[in-house]
């Protein structure tokens, strides 16, 4: 199980991501998101250490950002890498997230 790295700041739950998101492991980013949002009204993912993202990473992306709308809390992506920012460009989800560079 592999835990990212957090940080409270300014009432933000930051999560540190780095490496692949992928199949492998976007299930515990996922429910590491999951369990911030139980506990924070903000969530922020910083992403520039993502070397790659596949389209399982992108589904807890997209999961992580509706189970926070359903809790009237915010979810956000900061500092997206090159490989974020081009599949998020690609799958034209680049607007439908927050994104803070």
């Amino acid at each position: 199980f592999m835990n990212y790295s957090e940080k409270l700041e300014n009432n933000i739950l930051k999560i540190f991501v780095s490496g692949d998101l992928d199949l492998e492991n976007y299930g515990n980013l996922r429910d590491q998101v999951s369990a911030a949002l139980q506990k924070n009204m903000v969530v922020a993912l910083d992403m520039c250490e993502v070397s790659y993202v596949d389209s399982s990473g992108v589904a807890a992306l997209i999961e992580s950002k509706q189970k926070a709308e359903k809790a009237g809390k915010e979810f956000k992506i900061q500092k997206p890498s090159e490989a974020v920012t081009s599949v998020l460009n690609l799958a034209k989800l680049d607007t439908f997230f927050v994104i803070e560079n």
